[in-house]
């Protein structure tokens, strides 16, 4: 993808904010029908939680007092962040919000148990587009899960339209707090699933040991060894060997969840006395995300040439060369290579589902979900 003219005939807005909480990204792309993808990009935004909304989004992913007046004030305080997003992409580009079709925003997920038939992602889209004059579609799993699925992943289709080959298998593997793949087969229609943590449990022992909300580049992570008694516990996960479809979130891979894993180990989430175990913690979750996802690959794709890296696990070294050296003779690359810059990826995954949903197209993979079948995806809130 690339960068178009000023003024597109055709805009949409993605609007992301994952189980990482680090933060909002936008990508503002233009329909190009014809034209390579049919998509380019024309801005892309990005603004951290302020530390008040990330701890309170933190909070409600875990049952608590008062829930539905803290969710509702998370969720204006979430929409005034994503108006701010939607406003630098607009004067990045310099397009006008009338000349924006739709938004999409996905909301934040805080709770996902779509085996007890619902999800619930954190959003007050007639707020937004009361604050941008933009049309929105917000609330994109729901109608997947009444319909039997999983309600995610939902961006395999989209994958499959900006990186599939006409001449190899292709995986896409999004790494944001959870970490999900596409399966891309010339001429078959895409899989995908949830494979297992990405930088959720990285980013929780990272603060818990240093104060850093997370290991830049895998540095930290990376001069300690991973425990392979600790990895083999871990993998012991039942989730793992789930056939798909799955999901997964923060209501499995959490901090109880991390804190079960450490006990018998003889460790805590407080700070360790031995600095280099605390090191080798975080190396073996690092190893932890970086093989349950070669796992996955070599179960499911074996015959992939090919692994697109996107999210924020594509800007951990360490975890990147990980993954390499856990799928030989496999590329593995992050998406930059491919035009799409990896912390773009989700969000303009986004503004496409808005796009289908505008076009009355179904955004669901029912092979991907376990859907009973497409869906148009999303509740439109017009400006």
């Amino acid at each position: 993808m690339s960068e178009g003219p000023s003024q597109p005939a055709e805009a949409y807005i993605g609007l992301m904010s994952g189980t990482s909480l680090d933060g909002v990204d936008g990508v503002l792309l233009q329909r190009t029908a014809g034209q390579g993808t049919g998509w380019q990009t024309l801005a892309h935004a990005h603004r951290p939680f302020p530390p008040a909304l990330r701890q309170a989004m933190l909070a409600l992913n875990t049952p608590g007092d008062n829930e539905l007046h803290r969710a509702a004030e998370a969720s204006q305080a979430l929409v005034v962040l994503y108006a701010t997003v939607v406003h630098a992409l607009c004067t990045e580009a310099d397009v006008l919000p009338s000349e924006v079709t739709a938004i999409g925003a996905h909301g934040q997920t805080v709770r996902h148990r779509p085996d007890l038939g619902y999800t619930c992602q954190l959003n007050h889209p007639a707020l937004l587009a009361e604050m941008t004059g933009i049309d929105v579609v917000a609330d994109f799993r729901s109608r997947d899960v009444a319909a039997g699925g999983q309600g995610a992943p939902l961006v395999p289709a989209f994958h499959d339209a900006i990186f599939a080959r006409p001449d190899a298998t292709v995986v896409v593997l999004n790494i944001g707090g959870m970490a999900n793949l596409s399966i891309l087969r010339p001429g078959q229609t895409p899989l995908g699933f949830d494979c297992g943590p990405g930088n959720a449990l990285l980013d929780m022992w990272c603060e818990w040991q240093t104060g850093h909300a997370y290991d830049a580049n895998g540095e930290w992570g990376a001069g300690g060894n991973a425990r392979e008694a600790w990895l083999s516990d871990a993998l012991a996960e039942p989730y793992f060997a789930l056939p798909p479809p799955k999901s997964t979130g923060r209501d499995l891979f959490n901090p109880a969840w991390l804190q079960r894993w450490l006990a018998p180990h003889g460790l805590t989430d407080g700070p360790q006395a031995d600095p280099d175990t605390a090191r080798d913690v975080q190396a073996t979750l690092c190893e932890l995300t970086a093989r349950s996802a070669a796992l996955a690959v070599q179960a499911h794709a074996p015959d992939a040439q090919e692994v697109v890296v996107c999210g924020g696990g594509a800007l951990n070294g360490d975890l990147m060369r990980r993954l390499s050296e856990q799928l030989p003779g496999v590329h593995v690359a992050r998406s930059d290579a491919h035009g799409l810059d990896a912390m773009q990826v989700e969000a303009a995954a986004f503004a496409w589902l808005a796009w289908t949903h505008m076009q009355r197209l179904a955004g669901n993979l029912p092979a991907v979900t376990g859907a009973r079948g497409p869906r148009v995806l999303g509740a439109f809130y017009p400006a």
